[in-house]
């Protein structure tokens, strides 16, 4: 078989030519579906981890994870947007030996930080777990968890490099399906370790961790498998596995604002809950609930949003940045329109849906409230989330990260210490006093909503500018000074080989 036969006969989604809604919708769906499959894991991993019966004392351990478990998460996505943008550009530019290239760097790059981080959180797994405030029994079973996640980082790492590979060529499907599989083995096993069942001896959060490991090695090692075949969007060569500094470079640069943008999301949700505690239980419990709504709002614009980031980065590589403007404005006014349709239920029947999760009068009341003045502006912000993702797949991650931080840390937290608290400040020297206006939690939720108006307001501004048109690659292997002689050569060797 020659290597052009080769090349032809890989699985993607081809965005630079045809209808757009069939197209992004095919390139959609796989990863809604697979976001979903991914929090019904993690709930069947909290449900097993709650049977083991020590009065909660286990799953507090595994909670405590989870902002440490995001930090990862978020230095992984920098990585893995950085690949999907160079990815669908080379492959948009008809240039797939690069965009194979650029997989081989993923993977050691990849290997390499997530290696680092594994060492370094083993030789501070004490500390850290102190730090975020594990005592007693709880610091125990986090311990006894958190050695083994600590070592499935690499595996992680890995799983996350194959998606966005595959992504970034179109093609979404694969690694749902990987998703579903590892999920599958994960919920499948969980008891037999966590409780001992069968021949197994009880391991308790240790046993969860296990399992955990188990069922992402199975993810990545399939997913490399994937990947050396090459019929699946892009292909891993051992060759490609080289250091190369100029595509390692460019990776670290178009990446590390992605990881920068997930650290503030996740310590601006912190700071926000915060807030919200201070108005008691009941506006607590309500917030938690709605978030958890909203989430699957975010969930679909969220993925949305990265099939834009492949189709935007296919066309600005074949050179039709109009095209890649047009996919943009076809996926945020579709996904606007859907969410849109959502919140609208949930506006004309909050009490109902909030009936679902509580029966307690007040705590629905509160959520009435949240829902009523928030649902309304839901649609705005999904339509921010797929813009960001149109400049993730353009290259252009800083623009994504300003306005991450734009909408969390500008238009929401600080309007939300003047909505919803009571306190005043006298500037000295000028004699000027201003005081907050005291709103209480209904202070709050305005703050979300103004937040996602202005966010939106900007987003589209920006996008209307055109800056993010130029992309991040070089046109043609032989002036991109990535793909150097001794990169010919090996190309060519590749070439030779795929032949025989």
């Amino acid at each position: 078989m020659s290597a052009t036969e080769s090349e032809n006969e890989r699985k993607r989604v081809d965005m630079t030519t045809g209808a757009i809604p069939p197209k992004l919708l095919h390139l959609a769906w796989p990863l809604v579906l697979g976001n979903l499959l991914q929090t019904v894991y993690n709930l069947a991993d909290m449900f097993w981890v709650g049977q083991i019966g020590d009065g909660g004392v286990s799953v507090a351990a595994v909670s405590l994870m989870f902002p440490l478990s995001w930090m990862f998460v978020s230095t992984a996505m920098g990585i893995t947007a950085a690949t999907i943008a160079l990815v669908s550009q080379y492959v948009g530019s008809g240039d797939d030996r690069m965009a194979d290239r650029v997989v081989g760097q993923t993977i050691l790059l990849t290997l390499t930080v997530s290696t680092v981080l594994a060492a370094i959180g083993l030789y501070f797994r004490r500390p850290l777990l102190i730090l975020i405030g594990a005592r007693d029994e709880v610091f125990v079973a986090a311990l006894a968890y958190i050695e083994i996640i600590f070592l499935t980082l690499p595996l992680t790492f890995l799983f996350f490099a194959f998606r966005s590979s595959l992504q970034g060529a179109g093609d979404t499907k694969t690694a749902m399906w990987l998703v579903f599989v590892s999920a599958g083995i994960n919920v499948v096993i969980d008891p037999f370790f966590i409780l001992g069942w069968g021949p197994f001896p009880e391991m308790g959060t240790r046993g969860a961790a296990v399992a955990t490991f188990i069922s992402r090695a199975f993810a990545a090692a399939v997913g490399v498998l994937i990947l050396l075949d090459g019929r699946f969007g892009v292909r891993l060569r051992l060759g490609d596995l080289r250091p190369n500094l100029s595509i390692q470079r460019k990776l670290v640069d178009i990446g590390y604002p992605s990881t920068i943008d997930g650290w503030a999301r996740s310590f601006a949700s912190v700071a926000m809950a915060g807030f919200v505690a201070r108005f008691g239980a009941n506006p607590t419990a309500a917030y938690g609930i709605g978030v958890r709504l909203m989430s699957v709002t975010w969930a679909v614009a969220g993925a949305v949003g990265n099939a834009t980031a492949t189709g935007v980065g296919q066309n600005l590589g074949a050179q039709t940045p109009e095209r890649a403007a047009a996919v943009t404005r076809v996926a945020t006014a579709g996904t606007m329109a859907f969410i849109f349709a959502v919140a609208g239920v949930l506006f004309v029947f909050p009490a109902q849906a909030m009936g679902i999760f509580v029966d307690n009068p007040a705590v629905i009341a509160e959520g009435v409230l949240f829902l009523r003045i928030m649902a309304p502006f839901w649609a705005l912000f999904a339509g921010v989330m797929v813009i960001q993702g149109a400049f993730r797949g353009a290259g252009n991650t800083r623009e994504a990260m300003v306005l991450s931080f734009l909408s969390r840390w500008i238009f929401r937290l600080p309007v939300a210490l003047v909505l919803a608290f009571a306190w005043t400040l006298t500037i000295p020297g000028l004699g000027i006093t201003i005081a907050a206006l005291d709103w209480g939690i209904e202070g709050i939720w305005w703050a979300y909503s103004f937040g996602m108006v202005l966010s939106f307001v900007v987003a589209v501004g920006w996008f209307r500018l055109g800056t993010w048109k130029r992309g991040v690659i070089d046109r043609g292997t032989a002036s991109d000074p990535a793909f150097d002689a001794d990169s010919r050569a090996e190309s060519d060797a590749d070439h030779e080989y795929i032949d025989d």
